[in-house]
């Protein structure tokens, strides 16, 4: 699964990286734009399913060059713009494929840091990185009223609607949820809220199924994504990592390769990723509850995008104990469902033992989806392609010693 696209573009018409095609940085307080894609060298654009929105990094390389949109000389960006953070910067990039992107209008940048500064005499390098005027907003709204009904309608909510939330006008898409859940927003900022819910999140297979969600931004909008869906979609494209340059048809090359992480038997079961036992008590009913949970047990409910399951590399010897252990108090009785008093009271009185977050059924079933798929990690490096999204599938093969198999796919 793509989790962190990162494309790297040059200002000169580079056809195997991509070309930058515009950079224009809008003064604060008015004025025409400067455009400084001669003095860009280098671009790092990022999306991960663990960032609640795109970032982008721009390498500059100022000698007190040209604006080349308003042919005027400049002393320095920096202090001839200048640039003091929250500068609007629209950009439009292309890679080899003649795929764009480009950040404008409601997808606009906006300087957030100037770091790396190397000064000189003659020439000041250093990197301005970018961000998204919704990671800005975000500071300034606290989420302060109460919700109910499905997770997914409260996460549109909390994003699209100005009165109550974030107010943004990028998309999003969200894959919907089973049960209703009633909430306060603590004074929380609207990503902190979102990104909680992911983790309370069930789709609708049904309860117990395959908890866990992931709140992320891309280059199309935000996405409150099912990890189960993500992994039940087919590859987007395929790739191949072959020493002996033998390309197959509908694959492309993977230039290099390396295993960041990979299964780290101790530290799974520290984490109890296998198996593990959490004790719920119940306020409500005055009572303790305990629920294992064994993650081959769970196998024949879970989606996973590789051909092989996790839980059959680890020897049985060690995925049959319970590694971790948990404790939780249920919420019977907190924040009922209901407008008014009346409502919450029947809600109650239909419903006294269940609780709002239904955690011996989701919890722990939540936090080892989660450790599960990251278990292990492959960086690759490939032909930039800005049609790819952060949560979309890829298909990789990667052959073994004697090129006669696929080894890892």
């Amino acid at each position: 699964m793509a989790s962190t696209p990162n494309s790297q573009l040059t200002p000169a018409n580079n056809r195997s990286l991509g070309n930058i095609v515009s950079i224009k940085i809008f003064p604060s307080k008015g004025g025409d734009p400067t455009d400084i894609r001669l003095l860009t060298p280098e671009i790092k654009y990022y999306e991960n399913l663990l960032s609640n929105t795109v970032t982008m990094s721009l390498v500059i390389a100022d000698s007190g060059g040209l604006d080349t949109e308003n042919k005027k000389s400049m002393p320095g960006i920096l202090d001839g713009i200048p640039i003091r953070g929250g500068e609007a910067v629209e950009i439009v990039i292309e890679d080899s494929f003649k795929n764009k992107l480009t950040f404008s209008k409601d997808k606009a940048l906006y300087v957030n840091r100037v770091s790396a500064v190397s000064p000189g005499t003659q020439k000041d390098v250093f990197i301005l990185d970018l961000c998204t005027r919704d990671y800005l907003a975000n500071e300034q709204v606290r989420i302060k009223k109460s919700f109910q009904g499905k997770i997914s309608d409260s996460v549109r909510e909390i994003i699209g609607d100005k009165n109550t939330g974030l107010g943004s006008k990028k998309p999003i898409e969200v894959d919907e949820t089973l049960e209703p859940y009633r909430f306060i927003g603590n004074m929380w900022k609207p990503f902190k809220v979102c990104t909680w819910l992911a983790s309370r999140s069930n789709p609708t297979k049904g309860i117990g199924h395959a908890a866990g969600y992931f709140f992320y931004e891309t280059y199309d909008g935000f996405k409150f994504k099912s990890i189960d869906a993500l992994m039940s979609v087919e590859p987007t494209k395929k790739y191949q990592y072959n020493n002996l340059s033998v390309k197959k048809d509908g694959y492309e090359p993977i230039q290099v390769y390396n295993i960041e992480r990979n299964i780290d038997l101790h530290q799974n079961l520290l984490l109890g990723t296998y198996n593990n036992k959490t004790i719920y008590f119940d306020a409500f009913a005055f009572r303790f509850t305990s629920v294992d949970y064994d993650i081959k047990q769970q196998k024949k409910n879970l989606d996973t995008a590789g051909k092989s399951f996790v839980g059959d590399f680890v020897a049985e010897t060690f995925s049959s104990i319970p590694t971790r252990f948990m404790t939780r108090i249920l919420d019977n009785g907190y924040q009922p469902l209901g407008r008014n008093s009346e409502e919450q009271l029947q809600s109650t009185k239909a419903a006294p033992s269940k609780p709002m977050y239904d955690a011996p059924k989701l919890m722990s079933q939540t936090i080892m989806r989660y450790n599960e798929l990251f278990s292990i990690k492959t960086n690759i490096i490939i032909r930039g392609d800005l049609n790819l999204r952060a949560g979309q599938t890829i298909y990789c093969e990667f052959p073994d010693l004697q090129n006669s198999k696929n080894r890892i796919t």
